[in-house]
């Protein structure tokens, strides 16, 4: 009796939550094309004003590699009307903070203030979006920068190679070949007409999504919108047309080396379809079941009984055109990689051939609930997310209905994208290894 009441505790309690995670929003246009987000949640005095653009690494000539991530700095330089350096003064002297992030995929810039603000939340992303200030000392400036930061994440840090290892092993047309950080020669090489062509070409108002977030008034808000965005001039669409990789069908063996780091590691990497797909979802709970926790399949196998590794897990990055799920492992003792790869493979195939249990289901069902219910927690995680699935997965509602996606998913369906997906034939393996002198 006291197991059923607790099963049904446990039932309304999920139910509760998921009822009280459903987001509400509003949407509208402007004549420029700006799409506009607004959700309203009253209960703290606090909102986000975020512009989400449709811009990422994957972008722009590939002699001129990291404009976007470049531009996340350049974008803070200032405005006709906001002083150089100004811009990231104003915001904390009226208790706000901010920060701004880059993918492959998308540019993302965005300002928390206490509610009153909300006007000068507005109106800063909309100087950064009308007339920012692109001039030669800014360039310079952000340079420098991007060059101490390519230093500190990528050249100077143990295994801060791999991503770039990675996507240079995966992809050989596509623009996910490049690291999004860019090539420092290329930033070097360009020229103040090339940066102020990009942002023409793509921080225009009907290449993003306006989310406005919290503590607000939707009719005040929308008018706040239309005075400070309207002037705003729509630029011409942005017209992709990425190269398409050939399907991997056999194995591609890889070194490659790092100054940085004592202990080798192995990657097996797969080029799978992008992010909206259902089967990257499949594939979210595939690399969940292996390495999501302590109790997971690799983590348990390969740390806790067999302890032949200092680390492992399976992730799957999403993108927007491919997705990449990876192995990866870090040896303990003098176990070798190869032995690392075949206990991974090992998995891959009991997936291949066997139906998970009902129980670990049931614990995946149960962490993407939990999943789904945090990301809903915040403020600016909803704003984040209904800026992502409007822009990159073309459906905002999917911050509602995406659970039920997982929950669609069967067991059935696991073991047929491990069989569709993960077989040694479709990958890259890669031997990532110290760095000795004479290399």
């Amino acid at each position: 009796m006291k197991k059923s009441l607790f099963t049904l505790a446990l039932l309304l309690l999920v139910g509760f939550h998921s009822n009280a995670q459903k987001v509400e929003f509003q949407e509208f246009d402007l004549d420029n094309g700006l799409h506009v987000i607004m959700h309203q949640d009253n209960t703290a005095p606090v909102v986000i004003t975020s512009v989400m653009y449709d811009v990422g690494g994957k972008d722009g000539d590939r002699e001129r590699t990291g404009f976007a991530h470049f531009f996340e700095h350049l974008l803070f330089e200032g405005s006709e009307n906001i002083g150089r350096g100004e811009f990231m003064k104003i915001i904390p002297a009226n208790g706000g903070t901010f920060n701004a992030n880059t993918s492959q995929d998308r540019t993302y810039y965005y300002e928390i203030f206490p509610s009153n603000k909300l006007e000068l939340g507005l109106w800063l992303e909309s100087e950064r979006m009308l007339h920012p200030v692109i001039d030669q000392v800014g360039v310079d400036t952000q340079n420098e920068v991007v060059k101490e930061e390519k230093r500190q994440s990528y050249d100077n840090r143990p295994y801060g190679g791999l991503i770039k290892t990675i996507g240079e092993s995966l992809f050989e047309v596509h623009p996910y070949k490049d690291e999004n950080i860019g090539k420092m020669e290329h930033l070097d090489a360009a020229t103040l007409e090339e940066f102020n062509a990009y942002f023409k070409k793509y921080y225009v108002p009907n290449n993003a999504v306006l989310v406005v977030a919290g503590d607000i008034d939707y009719d005040k808000t929308k008018k706040l919108v239309k005075e400070y965005f309207s002037a705003v001039k729509r630029g011409p669409d942005v017209v992709r047309d990425f190269p398409k990789e050939t399907p991997i069908t056999e194995t591609k063996k890889v070194t490659a080396y790092d100054k940085n780091i004592q202990v080798p590691a192995i990657i097996a990497a797969y080029r799978l379809p992008g992010q909206a797909t259902r089967d990257a979802y499949v594939l979210d709970m595939i690399s969940s079941y292996l390495s999501d926790g302590k109790s997971s399949v690799l983590q348990k196998k390969l740390m806790d009984e067999q302890k032949q590794a200092l680390a492992v897990q399976a992730v799957n990055i999403g993108q927007v055109d491919y997705n990449i799920f990876a192995l990866f492992a870090l040896p303990l003792g003098d176990v070798s990689l190869e032995t690392l790869l075949a206990e991974m493979d090992e998995e891959i195939v009991k997936l291949q051939n066997e139906l998970i249990s009902e129980r670990d289901y049931e614990k995946l069902l149960n962490k993407f609930e939990n999943q789904f219910v945090n990301s809903n927690s915040s403020v600016a995680g909803i704003a984040s997310s209904l800026a992502t699935y409007y822009l990159l997965y073309g459906d905002v509602n999917i911050i509602n209905n995406q659970l039920e996606t997982y929950r669609s998913i069967t067991r059935e369906d696991i073991q047929q994208a491990a069989k569709k997906y993960l077989s040694p034939n479709q990958r890259v393996e890669i031997e990532y290894l110290p760095k000795k002198d004479e290399q």
